[in-house]
């Protein structure tokens, strides 16, 4: 006997799911399967640069002659490389943790604190090559392709961003390029990454030495468990004595005595290692910030006698009074931050909580709406749930909170069980599944499926056929994910025709509190 049950929800993908086509890697010149078209890969690095510049700190924007000189040295690799009609971008990130990533398509960035750890413009381009090769060699590129094949058709890899300072936060935008630019190279991309940025930097002129010495320093740091290394390079682009000796390898077969450029490059970060340790004490601040508070500001004026620009040190000091309770104050903070720096998201964030416990409910909005449009986060979505249900207005409400809810967050929670709570008295069907079921000897259960965040309790279903309803009560409480079994105290025999077109409903529940 066969029944119909309800369907499933089906989400839409990013893109079409296309035949694979074979094709010739344009920087290995081996041939592959290719799922992503270049265009694909262009739309996917332009779609996620922003977001991902700003879930991994924002741009660093006090020194433009120092941006674009990094960008100045990437754009004669570019030139040189594989793929140079790519639309290549380079930023530097605000961030002491020293990284350096790339997104297909050609967008690249590279973090101040790595910036402060190199010795001159050659080791500079080894790290600009090797980030251009990934882009080039479509490694970020296959590696959504694979995901593609692991998903059964899904056509990019959902994986939650994370930042230093607001972990908990950022867990909505830039789901593919937090993944890109977080994931762990293999040593296969590792290897093709190093001899291939190894052969531009000698078409641009460089010492390929460079990337050898590069390569040492990584190994020895590695080798000392440096925390801060080991939490931004060596997590997605691990060293290893195997790339030093193939690096060495390259190397010697290729022309010495290039441009290394270790005075112009000292000149060129004087600004940035003169403030280094603002940012030394900065980074101290917040680490002080959950438990020493008073000892966090501090640390932030500090930072702000050595670099009184950076919105960063204002930003610390907003965060350090606002756990104070000194709101009022901690405000002020944000909005010295936004003066300085009105294009980072956590800016805008922050000044907006503080504003929501001064009672500004205007301010906050404003503020969380353009957190959103830089970085669209669970926290602000939530706040703009809570005002929006404040006013009255169910369906703005319900929109944010969805938004809020596909985190896995301790806002993302709170917005989803606000969502069951507004949305479930006249949408429980989105909720609660309600499945009939027979067994070998044709007796009929329910199987009730509480696909909610919240906890779920009072639950009200039904199954139905022409000619035929009857309602049941499942006691108890129903946890997120959990399914019972309602016995139906009937045999499918007895519909007899009616069985094949039974359905179960769900006639009501309330959230558990």
């Amino acid at each position: 006997m066969k029944f119909a049950l309800p369907s499933f929800r089906r989400f839409a993908l990013p893109f079409a799911v296309v035949l694979a086509a074979c094709a010739t890697n344009p920087v290995t010149k081996k041939s592959e399967l290719a799922f992503v078209s270049e265009a694909e890969e262009i739309s996917i690095g332009t779609q996620q640069y922003q977001p991902s510049q700003q879930s991994a700190g924002g741009k660093y924007i006090l020194e433009p002659a120092l941006a674009a000189y990094v960008s100045e040295v990437g754009q004669k690799l570019v030139k040189v490389s594989d793929r140079p009609n790519l639309p290549f971008e380079f930023v530097i990130i605000n961030d002491s943790v020293p990284n350096a990533w790339a997104l297909p398509g050609g967008k690249l960035a590279i973090n101040r604190g790595l910036l402060t750890e190199l010795k001159s413009e050659a080791e500079l381009a080894a790290v600009l090559s090797h980030e251009i090769v990934h882009a080039a060699a479509r490694h970020g590129a296959r590696s959504v392709e694979q995901g593609t094949l692991l998903a059964a058709g899904a056509a990019v890899v959902s994986v939650l961003g994370s930042d230093s300072r607001h972990g908990n936060l950022i867990d909505l935008a830039a789901q593919v390029g937090a993944g890109l630019i977080g994931q762990r190279y293999g040593r296969e991309h590792e290897l093709e990454a190093d001899h291939y940025g190894i052969d531009y930097m000698v078409r641009a002129g460089y010492d390929p030495k460079a990337a050898v010495e590069l390569q040492e320093t990584f190994v020895r740091l590695s080798g000392n468990k440096t925390p801060n290394w080991l939490a931004g390079l060596f997590a997605s682009h691990p060293p290893s004595q195997e790339r030093v000796e193939a690096n060495r390898k390259k190397a010697s077969a290729l022309p010495g005595n290039l441009f290394r450029g270790e005075a112009v490059y000292r000149q060129r970060i004087a600004g940035l290692i003169g403030t280094r340790p603002a940012y030394q004490a900065y980074d101290e601040g917040r680490k002080l910030l959950e438990k020493e508070p008073r000892l966090a500001i501090e640390k932030a004026d500090e930072a702000l006698a050595i670099e009184p620009r950076e919105a960063l040190f204002h930003d610390l000091r907003g965060d350090a009074l606002k756990r104070l309770g000194r709101n009022a104050e901690a405000e002020k903070e944000y909005d010295a931050a936004i003066q300085r720096n009105g294009e980072f998201y956590a800016h805008y964030l922050n000044r907006g909580q503080v504003r929501l416990q001064l009672g500004n409910k205007a301010g906050a909005r404003s503020d969380m709406e353009q957190a959103n449009r830089l970085l669209p986060t669970s926290a602000a979505h939530f706040a703009l749930g809570n005002l929006a249900q404040g006013e009255n207005n169910p369906t703005r409400a319900i929109e944010h909170y969805k938004l809020a809810a596909g985190s896995d967050s301790e806002y993302g929670r709170r917005a989803g069980t606000a969502l069951v709570r507004l949305d479930l008295p006249r949408n429980p069907g989105a909720y609660v599944q309600v499945e009939p079921l027979a067994d070998k000897d044709g007796r009929l259960v329910l199987r009730v499926t509480n696909r909610s965040p919240a906890a779920l309790r009072k639950l009200r279903v039904a199954a139905v056929a022409p000619g035929f309803a009857r309602e049941y009560a499942p006691s108890g409480t129903l946890k997120p994910g959990q399914s019972v079994l309602v016995g139906m105290n009937l045999r499918a025999g007895e519909l007899g025709e009616a069985a094949n077109r039974l359905r179960g409903q769900v006639r009501g529940a309330e959230v558990a509190d």
